[in-house]
């Protein structure tokens, strides 16, 4: 049906948005996760996140084998993949170079593209602010850039999201 694109900064809005648009879709949803509780600060954050999901969501937890999560799910759901930011950070860490994390995303932006029901992907916006000085903070919002870039192209429709607002982005020209 299509594929939704949700960029923007932190706590902008995004996931919020993603939400209430799911629980409009009249369709039965599945939250895909990329967070991690790793710290306490962490698990409170995911703990509010999952508090503002109405009950009956299936949850689905996919740090790093997101493609592999989403491709085995029903055609007719309402799909949320939260957030790429975190997927990114984590094939990080994993050990992705970035030709395998590119990749992964081109596989994810296809499925998206072709999956039967709707998808909507939440992801931050990193490459608005000043250059990092540390290498892997460079690699890190270059390879999310690329990502992003990535669904974008793959989406029917992206939006950046500032302050809880919206704006659409021109679709692609060649």
């Amino acid at each position: 049906m299509s594929l939704t694109f949700l960029t923007g900064g932190a706590r902008s809005g995004k996931s919020a948005l993603a939400v209430r648009r799911a629980g409009r879709s009249g369709l039965a949803v599945v939250f895909v996760a990329t967070g991690q509780a790793r710290d306490g600060e962490m698990s409170d954050r995911i703990a509010r996140h999952q508090a503002e999901r109405p009950e009956g969501w299936e949850t689905v937890e996919a740090p790093v084998d997101l493609v592999d999560a989403v491709r085995g799910l029903p055609g007719d759901r309402c799909v949320i993949v939260d957030c790429l930011s975190l997927w990114v950070s984590n094939l990080m860490e994993h050990g992705d170079d970035e030709a395998t994390t590119v990749a992964r995303a081109e596989a994810l932006g296809r499925w998206g593209a072709a999956y039967p029901g709707r998808v909507i992907v939440v992801t931050n916006e990193v490459g608005l602010g000043i250059v990092p000085m540390h290498p892997v903070s460079r690699d890190y919002r270059d390879r999310l850039g690329r990502v992003n870039a990535i669904l974008s192209r793959h989406a029917d429709h992206a939006q950046l999201v500032v302050a809880g607002r919206t704006l659409t982005l021109d679709p692609l020209e060649d």
